[in-house]
């Protein structure tokens, strides 16, 4: 039986300290759909999954 690992989810505090933004930015980004995908609990908390981050972070990198 193999053990899987849990997925590593990001609260929106989280992310927001990550990047040193607000979580008021954030929500504007998501209007804009400029922020990563997200997943939104039962409960209505939004969470963002670790590689997601990751891949948006990467996406945004500017090749000069």
């Amino acid at each position: 039986m193999t053990t899987r690992k849990p997925t590593v989810h990001l609260t929106v505090q989280q992310f927001c300290e990550e990047l040193g933004i607000s979580p008021r930015t954030f929500y504007e980004w998501r209007t804009k759909q400029r922020a990563p995908r997200c997943i939104k609990l039962p409960n209505g908390e939004i969470r963002i999954r670790r590689a997601e981050y990751e891949r948006w972070l990467d996406s945004r990198e500017d090749a000069a």
